[in-house]
């Protein structure tokens, strides 16, 4: 007994361990600090691209191929391992820690220009997210402070690359909940119990910190006004988990695939290539009529507030989500930094628009709903997370087991279309990409 508390005491009182911790919710303040500053200028840049276009249609012919053009030679100029969405270069350190990757992709100044390009592909009109940057950034803000705090390696090496991508998605979504859930579910693919608590403490704490930055305790779609009524709300399931399943694996294997094919072709030609997707937004942002740039966050609040109205078919039409998904896969294969997260939940809610179309109105918030769930599942396929996201961003818990099965059933028919997780297949793209990039560089040399 007498031992069993001189222990105690030790482990409570071990500077070493108390010097840790508070590393670890020191790092997730200044995570949940530097996301919601990069949410602010997100939506700036975002508004003031669609500002100007309001009055000069032509504009993102010219702006969008040269700002794609532009940002892809500054990543692979100064910023080498910030393009795409991030989530790849976090799973690739983690998997990968004993090979000096870590310090390569978890840097500060990779952390910069993910944030600095990132904004920048909002402010010329690429549809991106800011989610799987921010993961990439809270992960390197942690990694970055506890090797220069020299931090154990027992921590080092996963508990602050997971606590720092866990706190990201918390703050850039005040989801607290998924925050912990990604990190468990996504990236360690396993519960880690030695670095649990201070994991859990610093998403919390990044989350918190968000909330106090925006003056709110904001939810990020609003409240939806979701009725359910039992005798059509499991058909809904059903259709949303099939036909989001569907697109959503459709979309991660085609964007798998088309990186697998321009793979050789990056290295002489990324700026011609990221030249050619911006010409692609830039031509279904007219035929759109200007509302597949961005985030999609205006376009997903909108359709889940109004949906089932006259109103909301008006602004983004019945061919939204194609269009916001073609936009996606272009600007992701053009190389800039930006993530995918955001637009399909974008996508997700226009297609949830659309098959609300065939139920009764009363049930259009509901189904948009599931729709996003099904859609965000099957292209993340994570099917925990995802449901705990959308719950959390609209403040519907009365959804719960509906989400959980829509979920479920779109996860299950993702994974017939796309074997492989997208971020694990893109992260193995990506060290591909570094070796061929590694050998035509001692081939000049």
């Amino acid at each position: 007994m007498r031992r069993h508390i001189r222990r105690t005491r030790h482990r409570f009182f071990n500077r070493t361990t108390w010097r840790t911790r508070l590393i670890f919710w020191l790092g997730a303040i200044l995570v949940g600090v530097v996301a919601a500053a990069f949410a602010l200028l997100g939506e700036l840049a975002d508004h003031t691209f669609r500002e100007h276009i309001a009055s000069t249609w032509w504009l993102p012919f010219v702006v969008t191929p040269l700002g794609f053009a532009g940002i892809s030679w500054l990543t692979r100029r100064f910023f080498a391992g910030a393009e795409g969405s991030g989530i790849p270069q976090t799973l690739v350190a983690i998997e990968r820690t004993g090979e000096g990757l870590c310090k390569r992709l978890l840097s500060i100044r990779i952390a910069i220009g993910k944030f600095i390009l990132t904004v920048l592909g909002l402010f010329v009109g690429g549809s991106i997210g800011r989610e799987g940057p921010t993961v990439h950034i809270g992960a390197a803000i942690m990694y970055s402070i506890g090797r220069h705090m020299h931090v154990p390696a027992r921590y080092l090496e996963r508990g602050l690359i997971l606590t720092g991508g866990g706190a990201g998605i918390a703050a850039a979504f005040n989801t607290p909940l998924a925050g912990i859930m990604f990190a468990i579910e996504e990236m360690a693919r396993s519960f880690d119990r030695r670095n649990s608590t201070m994991m859990l403490i610093g998403v919390v704490l990044a989350g918190m910190v968000a909330i106090v930055v925006h003056q709110d305790n904001y939810n990020y779609y609003g409240t939806s006004p979701a009725n359910i009524d039992f005798s059509w709300v499991w058909l809904a399931v059903l259709i949303c988990g099939v036909v989001g399943g569907i697109l959503g694996g459709a979309f991660s294997q085609f964007l798998i695939t088309a990186a697998k094919m321009l793979r050789p072709l990056m290295p002489a030609h990324a700026i011609k290539i990221a030249f050619a997707c911006g010409l692609i937004v830039a031509l279904l942002g007219f035929v759109s009529g200007g509302v597949i740039y961005g985030t999609g966050y205006i376009e997903a609040k909108q359709i889940v507030s109004c949906a089932g109205t006259d109103v909301c078919a008006a602004n983004v039409g019945v061919f939204y989500p194609l269009l916001k998904i073609l936009a996606t896969i272009a600007t992701y294969l053009s190389g800039i930094p930006g993530g995918i997260f955001a637009p399909s939940l974008a996508s997700g809610a226009g297609l949830g628009a659309n098959i609300a179309a065939y139920f009764p109105v009363e049930l259009a918030s509901t189904i948009v709903v599931l729709a996003m769930v099904g859609y965000f599942s099957a292209v993340v396929q994570t099917p925990i997370t995802a449901f705990i996201i959308v719950m959390e961003m609209t403040d519907n818990q009365d959804l719960v087991l509906a989400m959980m099965a829509t979920s479920l059933i779109a996860t299950g028919t993702s994974k017939l279309i796309c074997k492989k997780s997208i971020y694990f297949a893109l992260a193995d793209n990506f060290l591909a990409n570094l070796k061929m990039t590694e050998a035509d560089s001692k081939d000049k040399s």
